[in-house]
């Protein structure tokens, strides 16, 4: 197989805020919020990569709106529907207007500003994160095709919020209760033969130290990993699926 390290694009795309209003709220989870938003905002919404993160302008009672980066959990250009999910763990804001959220309501959004577009073709994907990331990996595994070699690695505390979309790729998948477990499980994986791709998203200690082992550790090609920190332990931010907690 020739080699596909060089693959990896990024994509730019045009800044646009857009003015949704929220069509209906679902709930896959206890600790989890799907929220569906439409409206003519997004007659040329894009979203090509399972990693994007759109800014989502947050309703606040001090009027100034909060800042949240979320990933698009899924698109439906027919229908004019954009959803993204909204974990209910933290006590901040993203969480709080979440648990109240209902039909009719206005919300803006910016974005994406750009795409990280990843290969399907890897001789085999690793896919790592914690609640924080759900969004991603569930897209990620909705697109990989049949013949895909998956190893999902997700850091999920409550066995009912542990959940994943049907795929026909048919991932290996590992739950694990924290940080320390997927660290655990990084230090004794071997890695498989032929060019893979690790794509991992969780709080920032974490994912710096995956990174090192699997780099350094393992040996794995530095330019075929992509380790996200989304959260950083001990930062007042919402635990909110999809999104960079910290950024503002």
């Amino acid at each position: 197989m020739s080699s596909i390290l060089g693959r990896v694009q990024r994509v730019r795309h045009e800044l646009k805020f857009r003015d949704l209003v929220v069509r209906r709220v679902e709930r896959p989870s206890p600790h989890l919020v799907a929220v569906v938003l439409g409206g003519e905002g997004l007659a040329d919404f894009t979203s090509p990569s399972f990693d994007d993160h759109v800014k989502v302008f947050i309703p606040t009672l001090e009027g100034e709106p909060a800042r949240r980066d979320y990933t698009p959990r899924r698109f439906d250009p027919v229908a004019g529907e954009l959803t993204r999910e909204v974990g209910l763990h933290g006590d901040g804001p993203a969480a709080a207007w979440a648990a109240q959220a209902a039909r009719g309501q206005p919300l803006r959004v910016a974005g994406p500003r750009g795409s990280f577009l990843i290969p399907t073709d890897y001789a085999w994907h690793l896919l790592v994160g914690d609640e924080t990331a759900l969004p991603a990996i569930s897209r990620r595994l909705e697109e990989l095709p049949a013949d895909a070699v998956v190893q999902v690695w997700l850091q999920v505390a409550d066995p009912a919020d542990r959940r994943l979309p049907a795929s026909a790729c048919r991932p290996q998948v590992q739950w694990l209760d924290d940080g320390a477990g997927v660290l655990s499980l990084a230090r004794g994986w071997r890695l498989p033969a032929g060019e893979g791709y690790v794509w991992a998203a969780g709080e920032g200690a974490v994912m710096a130290e995956l990174r090192r082992i699997l780099v350094d550790d393992k040996g794995h090609d530095k330019r075929a990993i992509r380790a996200a920190a989304y959260w950083k332990q001990g930062t007042s931010a919402d635990a909110a699926p999809g999104g960079e907690p910290a950024a503002g």
